[in-house]
């Protein structure tokens, strides 16, 4: 199956400096071109400094909203224990020029996404910043007000998505030896036999994997793309250290939140990651460095 869905509009440079011309004219003149674009958003380089991130289909036009109404609030608690950087939006643009949607002005982050660098699990390029990334999303898991942005398939209790993923387990059965095939089955029914998150609904990024994290220089410097961001169930943001970290990476990462989270929230956690490879197995024909991905996290639970 395909990973990337189709864009719904049609958004070129002509499009993005008539865009800043009428609403953000003091940014017009600077150097544009594109850098590229995610399942969501299609993103041009501006400047030095800056980039525009634009929607590029009707499902994710709300995420940029979310992002232009939270992310500020959350970056402050970021910034309080972190140099790591997130992308604030610095200009909240509207519709125009027959583009439909909101989109925003952001900082330019400088490095490449881990996934790009190459970091994964099982090494440990990443362990050196295992400790920061735990800080980071520490800050991130406050308790969340009623009107935080509500995502169905992020931050639930696991056992609303037993449903879409069960035949999804059942077709990468298929794909997989049986070994590692009937250690992420085992880790998502243990996530599901563990108990439910007890606590109220916390912040969370949403989508955090390789992929959304830059490093540069070996350190971790930024954590991007939070159109996801939802409250609920933590365990779904500690996923992501079987996407990144050695066994010793995951046990520092633990290690950096104290006992805030319980065995049982690992458990779930770790079910997530499972759930999260065995889609990526799936989904991602058209991305050999996310089928990569699926194969890592997928080994780095069979290797536990």
């Amino acid at each position: 199956m395909a990973d990337s869905p189709a864009a719904e509009v049609h958004i070129d440079r002509a499009l993005v400096r008539a865009l800043l011309r009428d609403q953000a004219p003091q940014l017009a003149g600077l150097p544009l071109h594109e850098a590229g674009a995610g399942w969501d958003n299609s993103m041009w380089r501006l400047g030095d400094a800056l980039g525009v991130r634009l929607p590029r289909r009707e499902a994710s036009a709300p995420l940029i909203a979310h992002e232009q109404q939270w992310l500020a609030e959350i970056a402050a608690r970021v910034a309080a224990v972190s140099s790591v950087a997130l992308p604030v939006p610095l200009v909240r643009g509207r519709p125009g020029h027959g583009y439909p949607w909101a989109w925003s002005v952001v900082p330019w982050i400088v490095g490449e996404t881990a996934l790009a660098a190459g970091t994964a699990a099982g090494g440990a390029a990443a362990d050196s910043w295992a400790g920061e990334l735990a800080r980071v999303i520490a800050a991130i898991h406050a308790p969340a007000p009623a009107d935080a942005p509500h995502n169905p398939v992020r931050g639930v209790p696991l056992q609303v998505r037993a449903p879409v993923m069960s035949p999804q387990f059942a077709e990468a059965a298929a794909l997989l030896p049986t070994a590692p095939f009937a250690a992420v089955e085992q880790a998502w029914q243990d996530a599901l036999d563990a108990p439910p998150w007890p606590g109220p609904p916390l912040w969370l990024h949403g989508d955090l994997h390789p992929g959304n994290l830059l490093v540069r220089d070996g350190a971790l410097v930024g954590v991007v793309d939070f159109g996801d961001v939802t409250s609920g169930d933590p365990a779904y943001d500690l996923a992501v250290s079987w996407a990144l970290f050695s066994a010793a990476g995951r046990e520092a990462f633990r290690a950096e939140f104290g006992g805030r989270y319980s065995d049982a929230d690992w458990a779930r956690a770790r079910g997530r990651a499972a759930a999260f490879a065995v889609t990526l197995l799936l989904r991602s024909d058209d991305n050999p460095a996310y089928l990569a991905l699926a194969h890592t996290v997928i080994d780095a639970i069979a290797a536990e």
